[in-house]
């Protein structure tokens, strides 16, 4: 994003539903894709983007191959 960023206090915020910056929009973009990256072990963060704007990142854990989970 190049836009304006989000505020700090504000970060937390931006993944709860019906949260939106558009007139016509719902709010559950950032909520659906929370939801999604936890359901899979993982997590989303907010930060800002260097130059202004938001960025973010999001992790999700490696399976485990055959061998690290024994059965290779």
């Amino acid at each position: 994003d190049r836009g304006p960023g989000v505020k700090p206090e504000d970060r937390r915020r931006v993944f709860a539903p019906d949260v939106s910056t558009k007139s016509e929009g719902m709010g559950l973009g950032l909520a659906i894709v929370e939801e999604i990256v936890r359901a899979h072990g993982g997590t989303i963060e907010i930060g800002e983007r260097e130059g202004g704007g938001a960025v973010l990142r999001f992790t999700l854990p490696v399976p485990a191959t055959g061998a690290e989970r024994g059965t290779a």
